[in-house]
This record gives C-alpha cells, structure tokens and sequence, in this order.
C-alpha cells in the first residue's frame, strides 16, 4: 500500500478553536495565547490494490490562488478528485471535516468534494454533530451528506468495510468518533483520527481536557502502541508535524 500525506500546514488552537497558520520556521509559540496548541492538519491517501482511499478531509481552506487545497495537494501527488474511490471520515469537527464540501464563488452554495467516491460515515457522529452544532461542528460543511446517495451510514461499533478495512467507534475524542485499519497483503495501516493524532502522544499518559473522555483516549492510545508495536502497524498521525507517517516510510 502506498501512503501519502497531503499537509495543509501547520496551526495554532487554543478556547476559541479557531485555527490560526503558524510558521514553524519564522515564529514563536510563546507569543500565541496561553494554552496554545501546536498541529498539523493532515488528511492522508492511501493507494491500494482496489482502492484510492481518503482519510478525512482537512479544513477546506482555499490556496493563495484561491483553489481548494485538498484538491490541489492531491494533485500535486498525481491524483485527480475523481480517482479518489473511498473517502472514510473518523468524525465531523471542523478540522477533519472542513473539506467535505467546497464553497461556491458566492460563499453561500456549496458541493461535494468528491461526489465520484462512496463516503463511509458514523451515523450516530452525524446525527449528534448535527444536532449539536459548536464551535467544533459547523453542520453547514458536512450538512450534504444527509441527503447523498453515496453515503455508507455505519451504524454499528465495529464493522468491516469490502473485507479489508475494520472500523471500530471509540468516542473518547468526540462521542462517537471512530477509527480504522486497511489491512492488505499482510500489512497494517492504522488511523486514529484524534484518539492518537501524535507519535508522542501514543508514548506517554496524560489526559486531554479537550477530549469527550480524556481517560478512555489515554487508555487506548497505550493499548494500540502495544498491539501495534507487536503487529507491526503502521501509524498515520493527522496531527503530527514531525511524524505524520509511523514508521517513516522508505523508498
């Protein structure tokens, strides 16, 4: 399996979970407010013998020339929208689910970012994002999905997708946020969404205050380096500056 990281930069969040670009190279985290937090956002593709497979959606920002970036870092990558065939969503907050739909030039219309490919969505997530609305979740850029024809609803805790990919809802970060292994040709590619979004995160204990269960996301981050260590997965981090791919790939 090939696997391709599509960074769209890195930011700053702190309260008001507002997404400010940062520049690791020119910048001081200290002058960010207080309690800032330093990511990467970072939606992965992953070729593999029957799929092109999106793992989430960023933030749907637009570039400088005012193209949508998820579409242009594919691109980059040699990939057009249209060949993306899966497009698995770990949960709805704004910076994983930013990029479901791409805003038209009058800022109000919007469409789907890849109408072509199946998207495999946690019901329950919907549902409570959708009822919910936050800060977290803007219901307007993933509102579509309900009435799309080519949404897999998964309503069950785990579950298996065309035989190869297991899902499996943890909550923890969001109430029901899920993640994923593609498993094929003996190996192993895990997603944790924001359960595990860092390589350091999966080697110490601490609880997040902006987790749904902070506790339950410490647990299963020890308990997926355990079995991930024995089963030689490979992690991908949405998060990670450093580390996005784990263990890095070669070649």
């Amino acid at each position: 399996m090939k696997i391709i990281p599509l960074s769209e930069g890195s930011f700053t969040i702190d309260k008001t979970k507002v997404f400010v670009p940062f520049d690791t190279s020119s910048e001081e985290l200290n002058n960010r407010p207080i309690g800032s937090l330093l990511v990467e956002i970072q939606p992965f593709l992953v070729i593999t013998e029957k799929d092109v497979i999106l793992l989430d959606t960023g933030l749907g920002y637009n570039d400088r020339n005012g193209a949508f970036q998820l579409h242009q870092n594919l691109a980059k990558a040699g990939i057009q929208p249209s060949q993306v065939t899966k497009v698995l969503m770990s949960h709805l907050h704004k910076d994983h689910a930013g990029g479901v739909t791409i805003k038209q030039e009058n800022g109000h219309d919007r469409f789907l970012s890849f109408p072509y490919a199946t998207w495999y969505v946690q019901e329950r997530e919907f549902a409570y994002a959708m009822e919910t609305g936050s800060a977290s979740y803007l219901t307007e850029d993933f509102s579509i999905l309900g009435e799309f024809s080519k949404v897999v609803w998964l309503t069950d805790d785990e579950g298996l997708i065309d035989g190869y990919i297991r899902y499996q809802v943890t909550g923890a970060h969001s109430k029901f946020h899920q993640v994923f292994w593609i498993e094929e040709n003996g190996q192993t590619i895990f997603f944790g969404g924001d359960v595990a979004p860092q390589l350091q995160q999966m080697k110490s204990r601490f609880v997040a205050k902006y987790d749904f269960d902070g506790k339950k996301s410490m647990e299963l981050r020890r308990q997926w380096w355990e079995e991930g260590q024995a089963g030689n997965w490979t992690f991908l981090f949405y998060h990670d500056i450093k580390s996005p791919v784990w263990p890095e790939q070669r070649g």
